[in-house]
């Protein structure tokens, strides 16, 4: 028992003064060091977890509200929904009632009109892999990679129309200035890599998808965390030293702002918003060096180039798989330097035509995707092999996803498939999820989710709690709301989760 008479004598007091100090430094270096434990994800009350960013460096890494199975997160979205029937969703009833009215369709009228009869995919589908999983010989050297795939196959959406669509995968909300999912993963964790941005958004080289920055904006969030939007063929603009400034004029100059900014900086301790706006111009000038070294492919190997369909041109399959490839190299290197939040884009909307451009295939469905399928499927299944022979896969969270999906009919006076946000496929591949599995059901046509049916919410909620982060407490008080990514709604898909 402690004696009270002497507990705050003189050397009583500078003992437990001492001890407590030394107990916060090992704090601070535990911190450092992603070594302190956080908080655990059943912690009562579900109150909003504010992270701790710091004006100053908003990029910093930050720990997770718990144990987290993954660090990084590679999203590959592909713009104007691609089919599942025509790739993921095997439906053999499809097959055989192929040319056939749809039981219960006879008055359906979707996106752009009345349906017509049930129509099979053109494509094949083939048992991939040691699970013998069944996907579509659009993309075969995808489908080899079966037994790495945790499939969802009774996804829904909310909308059938795209840019809303892109809205609500994206954000979580069919309304544009809502936060995309890659700036609530840097908002809550930061980032790994010191010299590039901490989200990054690779568009296809042909243009943007039609909800365009939307699906990697900041939205009500602080700007520091909006994805920085670049290619392999069109690199961060304004980055290079303009003509007639040689390099140790231009590194004296940002040496002397740098000592400006810092003395300006002492004169308004607490403006976050100074403090804000000087990183981020900190993290412009690094990038002058970090980007070109990135997006600079000409150091790859050889092999590597050919395994990622880079090394051919001369016909428009090979020339657009050359340009995604390239783009599927650079999603790598990002991961690779411990970007948290990497979002490649295979298909555009603004420029091309319909059918050329994305996966929009309403009219000549085959035709367009006998180019869409090529394009996606070596360079993908090559980014996927290069991750996990490097060991990132390890840490790195990959997600595959669309706006929505298609129908198993063809419209009428057509030869293509309308919007379909009542049933469609994502797949997620990596750090966290149970791998070959495969999660819901459509009906036998592939129309309908039917079978332990998910929603956009309930897939953020789970790419969030791999993450290590509770998406019910991740909130940001906007207008009056603790709003979310989920919004109010969303449940971690724990059969999936290893």
């Amino acid at each position: 028992m402690i004696d009270k008479r002497h507990f705050f004598d003189r050397r009583n007091f500078l003992s437990h003064t001492a001890n407590g100090l030394g107990g916060v430094a090992l704090a601070s270096l535990l911190s450092k060091e992603g070594l302190l434990g956080a908080e655990r994800e059943s912690a009562p009350g579900k109150t909003p977890i504010r992270p701790s960013v710091n004006a100053a460096n908003p990029h910093a890494a930050r720990l997770p509200h718990f144990e987290a199975k993954a660090k990084q997160v590679l999203m590959i979205f592909c713009s104007g929904a691609i089919s599942q029937v025509d790739t993921w969703d095997y439906k053999p009833e499809l097959i055989k009632r192929h040319g056939q009215p749809m039981p219960g369709g006879d008055k359906l009228v979707t996106f752009q009109g009345a349906q017509g009869n049930l129509t099979r995919s053109p494509w094949e589908f083939k048992a991939r892999g040691k699970s013998g999983k069944m996907i579509s010989e659009l993309v075969p050297q995808l489908g080899e990679l079966a037994d790495e795939m945790c499939f969802l196959h009774a996804m829904t959406g909310k909308t059938n129309t795209h840019g809303p669509g892109e809205n609500f995968m994206c954000t979580g909300f069919t309304l544009d200035g809502f936060p995309s999912a890659g700036a609530w993963t840097t908002y809550a964790l930061g980032s790994e890599a010191e010299d590039l941005p901490a989200y990054v958004a690779i568009p296809d080289v042909r243009g943007t998808p039609q909800s365009s920055v939307n699906c990697w904006g900041p939205g009500f969030l602080p700007a520091a965390f909006q994805g920085t939007d670049f290619n392999a063929i069109k690199p961060v603009r304004n980055l290079a030293i303009p003509k007639g400034i040689t390099k140790s004029t231009d590194d004296a100059t940002r040496a002397f702002l740098e000592r400006q900014n810092k003395r300006h900086l002492e004169n308004y301790a607490g403006d976050s918003e100074l403090a804000a706006r000087i990183a981020s111009y900190e993290l412009a000038a690094r990038m002058q060096m970090s980007i070109p070294e990135v997006t600079e492919l000409g150091n790859e190997p050889a092999y590597v180039l050919r395994d990622y369909g880079v090394d051919e041109s001369g016909s428009k399959i090979k020339d657009l798989r050359a340009s995604y490839g390239r783009n599927c190299i650079l999603a790598r290197r990002l991961i690779e330097r411990g970007v948290r939040f990497v979002q490649l884009f295979n298909g555009a909307y603004q420029t091309g035509g319909e059918g050329v451009s994305n996966w929009d295939g309403h009219k000549q469905l085959k035709t367009q995707y006998s180019i869409h399928g090529p394009v996606l499927d070596q360079p993908t299944a090559a980014l996927l092999k290069d991750l996990k022979a490097r060991g990132l896969l390890a840490n790195t969270l990959v997600v595959f996803c669309s706006e929505f999906g298609r129908m198993p009919t063809h419209q009428k006076g057509a030869s293509g498939r309308d919007h379909n946000p009542s049933g469609f496929t994502t797949w997620m591949a990596g750090a966290g999820v149970k791998a070959p599995f495969s999660y819901g059901a459509t009906d036998d046509f592939s129309y309908k989710a039917v079978e332990d049916v998910t929603t956009v919410y309930d897939f953020y909620a789970t790419i969030m709690h791999i993450l290590g982060l509770d998406h019910e407490r991740l909130s940001f008080y906007h207008n009056g709301i603790e709003r979310r990514l989920t919004d109010v709604h969303g449940k971690v898909i724990r059969e999936v989760l290893t």
